[in-house]
C-alpha cells in the first residue's frame, strides 16, 4: 500500500474538536500516513484567503502528496464534493473557487466529483461536517493509493467554479489590485506580484497615503509604512515593528494603486 503525505487546510481554528475529528477519521483508514496542518486559522468562510494558503504553500512538498482544503461555507448544499489529480500532486475539498487557480496553474489529469459512498465515512453524512465525512476520509483513501477514478464521476475540468476575485491591472502610471490576505502580523499581501516592480523606483498609495516601496522591513524606521516583495512573491505592505493592517486601517475590498516612477527605471 502506498503511503503519501496528506496536508490539512480548514478555517476550522483550534478551539473546537473539529481539526482532530477530521484527523482521526484519517488516522482510522490508515494510521501510518503522515499529516501536515498547513493551517486551521483562515478567517471563518473567507475562500480567497484559502485560496492564497493553498497555491503559496503546495509547491513545497513532494510530488504526490494530497492536499484537503475546507473552507466551505456552501456545505450540505449544491456544490460538488471534488478531487482533483495534478502532474504532481492531488487536491480534494468543495468545488466553489478554492482548488481551481491552483489546478489551473498546473495540468490537470483527472477530475472527479466525489459520489462513490464507499470512500466517505459513512453513507449517512452530516448536513454541516463534509470535512468529516467526505474530504478527510477521500484524502486519506487516496493518499493509501485508491485511484481517483474509483472516487466517484468523471467531471470537465472546464466546468469547475472559478472564484470571482479581480486580478490586478495595468494603468498608465503602474497598476491596480486588491488585498488577497492580511496576515497575523498586519502584513498585508496584494494580488500585484512582484516581477511587477521589481528594479523600478515605485510606491503604494492607498487611502490617500503613500508608502515607499522598498527591499526590507528595516529601510524605514519603527513604526513607520513600507511595502515591498514578500517571500511569497506578492507585493505586500507592512509596517516596521507594526501592523499595516491596524495602522492604515486597511480591508480585504480596498483597492490599491501602485505608482512607478518611469525616468527611475534601471536600464
Amino acid at each position: 500500500m502506498a503511503h503519501k503525505l496528506l496536508t490539512l487546510l480548514s478555517d476550522f481554528g483550534l478551539n473546537d474538536a473539529y481539526v482532530g475529528m477530521m484527523k482521526g477519521v484519517i488516522y482510522q483508514i490508515n494510521p501510518a500516513l503522515t499529516i501536515v496542518d498547513l493551517t486551521h486559522e483562515v478567517p471563518p468562510k473567507n475562500i480567497a484567503a484559502a485560496q492564497f494558503h493553498l497555491i503559496n504553500a503546495y509547491p513545497y512538498f513532494p510530488a504526490g502528496s494530497v492536499h484537503v482544503a475546507v473552507v466551505d461555507p456552501g456545505v450540505g448544499g449544491t456544490r460538488r464534493a471534488i478531487a482533483l489529480e495534478l502532474t504532481d500532486g492531488f487536491l480534494v475539498g468543495a468545488d466553489n473557487g478554492l482548488l481551481t487557480e491552483l489546478a489551473r496553474r498546473r495540468s490537470i489529469l483527472h477530475a472527479v466529483e466525489l459520489s462513490n459512498s464507499r470512500y466517505w465515512r459513512s453513507a449517512e453524512l452530516s448536513a454541516t461536517f463534509h470535512g468529516r465525512d467526505i474530504f478527510a476520509p477521500v484524502g486519506a483513501h487516496l493518499a493509501s493509493g485508491i485511484a481517483i477514478q474509483d472516487l466517484g464521476t468523471a467531471i470537465d475540468p472546464a466546468t469547475l467554479v472559478e472564484l470571482p476575485i479581480a486580478a490586478h491591472k495595468s494603468t498608465p502610471t503602474g497598476y491596480t489590485g486588491n488585498i488577497q490576505h492580511i496576515d497575523r502580523f498586519g502584513n498585508v499581501i496584494t494580488n500585484i506580484p512582484g516581477d511587477a516592480v521589481r528594479d523600478k523606483s515605485w510606491s503604494i498609495i492607498v487611502n490617500r497615503v503613500t508608502v515607499p516601496g522598498c527591499r526590507v522591513y528595516g529601510d524605514v524606521p519603527a513604526g513607520k509604512p513600507l511595502a515591498l516583495i514578500g517571500s511569497h512573491g506578492w507585493i505586500e505592505i507592512a509596517v516596521n515593528g507594526g501592523d499595516a493592517h491596524f495602522q492604515l486601517r486597511l480591508n480585504w475590498t480596498d483597492s490599491i494603486k501602485v505608482a512607478i516612477e518611469p525616468q527611475l527605471i534601471k536600464a
